[in-house]
């Protein structure tokens, strides 16, 4: 399967970018013709032979901005919270603006705000709490799965399965992450947290991500987390998250969930004629 493009460019211009170590390849169809396959995503997501990350994204116009999500293997993902605040960031800082309306591809309208401190804020919508929509397989208390562990099933865009487990470093994440997210509550899949709560306001957190694997860090993950967590009982609305790649501040609010942190853009580059007709 061969990736369309314009045939009056020899190379496709990319932004390599990460929030956390979360790190993700960005495409922009307004600057350039890019048709985005399967067979493309999976050769740019790996680390040896194309680019590397967790997840691509691709820009296109709407709204502000318009993105659509993909996860390493191929497959489409409807959120990433730490990809959208990394190109929010990046269009902000190019507009002068200070907030964005974005569209996103399976979840829909949301914005972000540039803050004071300089990290980027983005509202990831409303978390979604009923079984059918998240979805599962069937009609189960979604506070307490019936599976080992007792988790919790939150959607936000993406379903996620969160445990609160006494101790997250002694957690066999690559060997619990897959079975979990083939588990078949999850029809579509789901992305993996274990979380520690520390106290009121703060959560250590690991993450498995559907499609990709072991991520530094989620932005997704870390909301689902986060609401999870407050419906339980287990902390306030407010919380601190630490990921592997760095800390995440989630704030739950009657307008949805908020998430904030640190943005890098790291490089520019260029797919090549050769690289993509070897596809």
């Amino acid at each position: 399967m061969r990736a369309m493009r314009d045939q009056s460019s020899s190379d496709w211009p990319f932004m390599k970018m990460h929030g956390l170590g979360n790190d993700f390849v960005v495409v922009d169809t307004r600057v350039s013709d890019v048709s985005v396959t399967e067979a493309l995503v999976r050769a740019l997501a790996d680390r040896h032979r194309g680019v590397g990350f967790d997840q691509l994204a691709v820009i296109s116009d709407g709204a502000d901005l318009t993105i659509t999500f993909y996860n390493a293997d191929g497959s489409q993902s409807a959120a990433c919270g730490n990809a959208t605040r990394c190109i929010a960031a990046r269009e902000m800082g190019q507009s002068g603006k200070t907030t964005l309306d974005i569209t996103i591809t399976g979840r829909g309208a949301l914005s972000a705000v540039q803050q004071p401190d300089g990290t980027t804020a983005v509202n990831m919508g409303r978390p979604v709490l009923d079984w059918q929509s998240i979805p599962l397989a069937q009609d189960v208390d979604i506070g307490a799965l019936p599976i080992d562990g007792a988790p919790v099933a939150t959607g936000m865009g993406n379903p996620h399965c969160t445990f609160f487990v006494a101790d997250v470093e002694a957690i066999d994440l690559a060997a619990r992450g897959p079975t979990i997210e083939h588990h078949p509550l999850f029809p579509e899949r789901t992305n993996v947290q274990f979380a520690q709560v520390i106290g009121p306001d703060h959560i250590r957190m690991r993450v498995w991500e559907r499609g990709t694997g072991i991520t530094l860090a989620s932005g997704s993950s870390s909301c689902a987390t986060a609401v999870a967590a407050a419906r339980l009982g287990l902390t306030g609305r407010k919380v601190r998250i630490d990921l592997d790649g760095g800390t995440l501040h989630i704030d739950w609010r009657d307008d949805g969930v908020w998430m904030a942190g640190p943005t890098a853009h790291v490089f520019d580059g260029v797919l090549t004629r050769a690289f993509l007709d070897n596809l």
